[in-house]
């Protein structure tokens, strides 16, 4: 469709892009060419930040040249019914309706806009475990320090069993004073599945309300807000689903007592107190094309198989995992019902367990081999955490394991 013949469509982004509609439906490295990654490397790492198709990349373009060719029109007219338009897709992805999401930068963002809104007092308990992101802790910490509230970690193990560990662990580390759990959906550092629903479930009988991290996982998991159920809900598009840097969502529970009493973003603008999600929407003027791109991500994450691609995803992990677990006798950490299309894997041999040891054999293995993965401490222990994306394949992890082979015997 010729570019003169697209801008006269309404709001809604196109259905069909030149690339997506020749796309093959298959896997692998023949699907790369979609993406810009570089040449002659072997990624690894999509669950970091993610990376955007270039049909999405485009998509994004034309929003930004539509903005500029009548920026009042764009701004005043045409940009809240084209993110109402983004928000009921993404909706349907998450089986909810689009009102009740609110458009953020990230999930940190969303994570603020909730923390940051509670009233809490001085012995308040936040309750949140010892595999939450450095992030969210953070900002735990800092409204914890303003108003007097207690940070409390759960200490949940891992290596880990079962789900039932996580859920025995963070339920006896709620109290009286507990006034809000915040527990991620896939952990960042270890990569953990947690048993969300029942969580939910366990907490709403104690009168506890939950916010969900969940900034891994749409386009990883099946999601369906409404049987999960929490009273927020997070979530980064830019990473499995694959939308530009700058796309994620609030979600805030309609059945809940505690989800839109006085939650704000964390920018006050012209809309204070609207109803929601209309603050969200209009925080002044900034660049709001990672969100209206954000279809043209969900039709490509859809072509690419949705349900079937997220199975896939997942097994190739799995199947990631086991063989460097073979190949290197490395420790199984977790059972697979706790896993998605991330998995983390003790480091190969003796290490010290430092930030600075984690940034030397992240860059050794890009250096020597240009690979790209994730390498971290936890608790003192260095790992590493692979990723399956549509066009990862075995392969990428028999490079990493050969690799890492290297460079135990050196």
């Amino acid at each position: 469709m010729a570019l003169a013949q697209r801008e006269q469509l309404s709001y809604r982004p196109v259905v069909v892009t030149e690339t997506t509609a020749s796309l093959s439906p298959g896997w692998g490295r023949a699907l790369r060419g979609q993406w810009l990654l570089e040449e002659g490397m072997t990624f690894l790492n999509h669950g970091s930040f993610g990376a955007t198709p270039r049909c999405v990349l485009r998509e994004q373009d034309r929003w930004r040249l539509r903005l500029e060719r009548q920026p009042l029109r764009f701004m005043i007219d045409e940009l809240k019914p084209a993110l109402r338009a983004a928000a009921d897709e993404l909706g349907t992805l998450l089986g909810v309706a689009g009102e009740e999401l609110a458009f953020v930068e990230n999930a940190t963002s969303g994570v603020n806009a909730v923390l940051r809104s509670l009233h809490l007092e001085a012995g308040d308990e936040i309750l949140t475990t010892t595999h939450v992101y450095g992030a969210v802790d953070k900002t735990i910490q800092f409204v914890c320090r303003r108003s007097g509230a207690v940070p409390v970690r759960a200490e949940v193990p891992f290596p880990i069993d079962d789900p039932d560990q996580a859920l025995q662990c963070i339920e006896r580390a709620l109290t009286e004073n507990t006034r809000l759990l915040v527990i991620d959906h896939v952990t960042s550092p270890t990569a953990l599945v947690l048993p969300i629903t029942e969580l939910v479930q366990r907490c709403q009988k104690r009168g506890v309300p939950v916010l969900v991290d969940g900034a891994h996982g749409p386009g990883m998991l099946d999601i369906d807000l409404r049987e999960l159920s929490p009273d927020w809900y997070t979530g980064n598009c830019h990473k499995w689903l694959c939308s530009p840097k700058g796309c994620a969502f609030l979600w805030a529970n309609p059945g809940s007592d505690h989800s839109r009493d006085d939650i704000h973003p964390t920018a006050i603008s012209h809309f204070l107190d609207e109803p929601w999600p209309a603050e969200f929407d209009s925080i002044g003027t900034r660049d709001s094309s990672a969100w209206l791109a954000l279809p043209e991500a969900l039709r490509f994450h859809q072509m690419l198989g949705g349900a079937q691609l997220r199975a896939r995803n997942r097994q190739l992990a799995i199947r990631g995992a086991e063989l460097l677990r073979d190949n290197l006798g490395l420790t199984r950490l977790a059972p697979d019902s706790m896993l998605g299309s991330i998995v983390t894997l003790p480091w190969p041999g003796a290490s010290e367990g430092s930030l600075e040891e984690s940034w030397q054999r992240r860059r050794e293995l890009w250096e020597q081999y240009r690979i790209e993965v994730a390498v971290f401490p936890f608790a003192e222990q260095l790992f590493l955490r692979i990723s399956a994306q549509a066009y990862n394949e075995i392969g990428d992890y028999q490079h990493l394991a050969e690799a890492l082979l290297e460079q135990t015997r050196t």
